[in-house]
């Protein structure tokens, strides 16, 4: 019998297959042959025949068959046993079918879509070990009571272990497509993961190029107009619009160096801006000639990343929306309620600026960031005013 590694290492390996069949035909043959030539497990027939030239046919067609059981499992128990059958019809002492048995069980473990168990599989297995039995009760005149015993024990036990040894392999299989597809489910996760952090990066890099734009967009324009009439002015304007672009540049290479780094594990870059930044980021737009008034309400709040982070980009995205399409204000309300944070961004609009159909993509980024978090967000234009109003829930890690 082979237990399931050894069955494995060996349908994995031709040659070594070779040699396990022969050496199983060759053990099989060598313990037949031993109970011919000393009258069987338990001698007790009174004048039993003596190992001739036949009875050494009989016992190698009774097991050298072994050697193809992979080919046939049903033909090769069927030829064995039809041997043992004719060697105790003979008279000749075999108490122990070793070689039958050893194709019973094999025929039983390599039950499959290869050798499936048929209808005519169970009468011709019961049918060749009776005509056995009955071949030997023909030949000593009685019955075979220790045949009998014998050759349903051993039959019983290598029926079951060869049934024992088909499971154990089908669960081993079932076991490895298992771990297969939780390998496989978990590449898609992670592949999940890199497009989604590929997109948050997208939404990070074009709220900080956006911002960065527009700024330098309107003190430009500024700088130009007041060139001829205040020079010294248009030179600071030029200089801010210098560091501008510097820090811009420097958060656009952290933004993809995260991404980078995180394939080679390098340290850890600083996070995005978060809340922490707002009083940076009104200056920028006062610099731009932007004014901006900021009021907070209720009991300010740390929020966990995520909600940190998308806060500033909505906040950075709507003055951005201010500056070039408002008419030089904007009013910021922070309200930290019981549930929420909630964002509000006013400012005027010239008049017949209208919005574009859909909302740019600035907008679409913070209904994106919004619905992530579990928020709502509205935008809308109303009486000369665009006004932005953004509901972030608080999450576990959020404190006071």
């Amino acid at each position: 019998m082979f237990s399931t590694s050894t069955a494995h290492t060996l349908a994995t390996r031709p040659s070594a297959r070779a040699v396990a069949d022969a050496a199983l035909a060759g053990l099989t043959l060598a313990g037949t042959l031993m109970q011919l030539a000393h009258g069987g497990i338990t001698p007790s027939r009174p004048d039993p025949t003596e190992l001739d030239l036949v009875g050494i046919a009989l016992a190698v067609g009774s097991t050298v068959p072994l050697i193809a059981w992979r080919h046939s499992p049903l033909g090769v128990f069927a030829g064995t046993a039809t041997a043992s059958m004719l060697l105790a019809g003979l008279g000749y002492p075999i108490d122990l079918l070793l070689g039958p048995t050893a194709a019973l069980y094999l025929l039983a473990a390599s039950r499959g879509p290869a050798h499936p168990w048929t209808r005519r599989t169970t009468p011709t297995v019961v049918g060749l070990l009776a005509a056995y039995l009955g071949a030997t009760a023909v030949s000593q005149a009685v019955v075979p009571a220790i045949e009998l015993l014998h050759t349903g024990l051993t039959a019983a036990a290598a029926w079951f272990a060869g049934e024992r040894t088909r499971l154990r392999r089908e669960q081993m299989a079932d076991l490895r497509r298992r771990a297969l597809r939780a390998e496989q489910e978990a590449e898609r996760e992670r592949l999940l993961a890199v497009a989604e952090e590929r997109a948050r990066i997208g939404r990070d890099l074009h709220d900080s190029a956006g911002h960065a734009i527009s700024v330098i967009a309107v003190r430009a324009g500024a700088a130009r107009l007041r060139h001829r009439q205040d020079p010294d002015r248009s030179l600071l304007a030029l200089t801010a619009i210098e560091e501008l672009a510097r820090s811009t540049a420097e958060e656009i290479d952290q933004i993809v160096g995260a991404f980078r780094r995180r394939d080679t594990q390098e340290s850890v870059p600083a996070p995005p801006p978060g809340l922490a930044s707002v009083d940076t980021l009104i200056a920028q737009r006062a610099q731009a000639g932007l004014r901006v008034t900021l009021d907070i309400h209720g009991t300010p709040r740390s929020l966990t990343g995520p909600a940190d982070q998308a806060s500033y980009r909505i906040l950075q995205e709507a003055l951005t929306n201010a500056a070039r399409h408002g008419c030089g204000s904007a009013t910021i309300a922070l309200d930290f309620g019981d549930t929420g944070l909630d964002i509000t961004v006013v400012n005027p609009v010239a008049p017949g600026d209208a919005p574009r159909p859909g909302g740019g993509h600035g907008l679409i980024g913070m209904h994106e960031r919004v619905a992530v978090l579990g928020g709502t967000l509205d935008a809308r234009h109303t009486d000369g005013r665009f006004r932005m109003r953004a509901h972030i829930p608080y999450r576990n890690g959020d404190r006071t």
